[in-house]
């Protein structure tokens, strides 16, 4: 049981990092890592949207089984 969570939490993991890498930055400098210099509104539409989603279900997915792999 626990080499079958192991397997579940890495591959998450690494569909997480991919999901994050693929994402669009919203704007440039070191500034817009806390959201400083939005000068424009931008909504997620598309595929964009479906990634943002993904990411959040694959990481609730990844605390799960990380919880259940204490309860192991």
């Amino acid at each position: 049981m626990q080499n079958i969570l192991l397997i579940a939490q890495v591959t998450l993991a690494v569909m997480i990092i991919i999901a994050i890498l693929l994402q669009a930055q919203q704007g440039t400098g070191f500034g817009s890592t806390w959201q400083g210099g939005g000068e424009t509104y931008h909504t997620r539409r598309g595929l964009e949207k479906v990634l943002f989603y993904f990411t959040i279900i694959a990481v609730t997915l990844f605390i799960i089984v990380a919880v259940a792999g204490f309860a192991v």
